[in-house]
């Protein structure tokens, strides 16, 4: 397993190709720059002396067979590639190539269903499950990220209900929010990712992803399945009945506010949200959002070092180094039980 790979080491090992980049030297020769996974996690390679069968042996998605000697360079540890052989369809156990979410599957999608029932307004409720149904079996199993957090089977759904089981925390010291809003919000800001992703096997960004990014994906069919749910039937009304108080002018508050939710989470332009938070829920959304990506990248990266050691410089943490302190807990799964969470909302 890459997470016992030990700096000096001559390992064989069957490893998922996540990525391959072919790079020129200033020798002008030619080298392989690879991203390498299994179960425990992945590992960033190199492949010096390229023949020509190697970029078909080291196709992205396919399983090989690897001869490497580990190295620790800035840090953290990497592969320097010697030769790898593919493996075929029927060798490979993907199980063993495919991290998944520290939770069982069956656990949350038990804790997705509480929250979706907790949701008492039935308006929000109405537009939570259109989107949940309308994104599918995709949203239990995908990816949150190609690599920078919650990138494993099921991540996204993981992360999701992280976010809801601080969305809950949050509503209950600050009574003004309404936490309908932000648990829907916290369940369907980033269903984007479903088109997005490529998916859990060996995880890129698609076309849609690459040119126009799951906020915008998202948004698009927030919009797009609201109204077929009828939440914009207010702008079909004559001038002289649209006011504040029309029941349809409620229904299309809701849904324009479920937008917002999706194209401001990341809290800020620079980091890809067009327009910054700009109600209670979208503000709180955006931290919690925040919070939960970077402690995931935190135990990433903590899991890759001993206690009493400091972390390689992590670009998407402004380019800290973090140190492991010896009073930390073991890594465990995050958020609370299903069955915590059910005495929070009855308060």
């Amino acid at each position: 397993m890459i997470r016992d790979f030990q700096d000096g080491q001559r390992i064989i090992a069957d490893l998922l190709v996540v990525d391959c980049k072919k790079g020129v030297t200033a020798a002008q020769k030619s080298y392989l720059n690879l991203t390498l996974q299994d179960r425990s996690g992945t590992i960033e390679g190199k492949k010096w002396d390229v023949y020509p069968e190697d970029e078909a042996i080291f196709e992205k998605g396919k399983v090989v067979s690897v001869t490497a000697d580990v190295l620790r360079y800035r840090e953290v540890l990497q592969l320097k590639v010697h030769r790898g052989e593919t493996l075929s369809e029927d060798q490979v156990d993907w199980t063993s190539f495919i991290p998944n979410a520290p939770v069982e599957l069956t656990a949350l999608k038990a804790k997705l269903d509480a929250y979706v029932d907790a949701i008492a307004d039935p308006d929000v409720k109405t537009l939570t499950k259109g989107i949940l149904d309308h994104f599918g079996g995709k949203y239990l199993i995908w990816p949150a990220a190609v690599r920078n957090h919650h990138n494993y089977v099921s991540g996204l759904l993981y992360h999701s209900l992280t976010m809801a089981d601080m969305a809950v925390k949050v509503a209950s010291v600050y009574p003004n929010i309404n936490r309908d809003i932000l648990l829907g919000g916290a369940l369907v800001h980033d269903m984007g990712k479903t088109i997005e992703l490529s998916g859990p096997n060996a995880t890129s960004f698609t076309l849609e992803g690459k040119l126009l990014g799951h906020i915008s994906l998202g948004q698009a069919e927030c919009r797009a399945i609201a109204t077929k749910l009828g939440y914009f039937a207010y702008d079909d009304l004559p001038e002289a009945e649209k006011t504040l108080e029309h029941p349809l002018y409620r229904k299309k508050e809701i849904a324009v506010v479920f937008e917002h939710m999706f194209l401001s989470h990341h809290g800020k332009q620079e980091f890809g949200s067009p327009v910054l938070p700009l109600t209670r829920e979208s503000f709180v959304l955006a931290l919690i959002d925040d919070l939960d990506a970077k402690m995931n990248i935190l135990d990433k990266a903590y899991a890759d070092i001993a206690k009493g050691n400091y972390t390689a410089r992590l670009a998407n943490m402004d380019d800290r180094y973090f140190y492991y302190p010896i009073y930390s807990k073991e890594t465990v799964p995050v958020g609370t039980s299903l069955e915590e969470e059910l005495e929070d909302l009855k308060k």
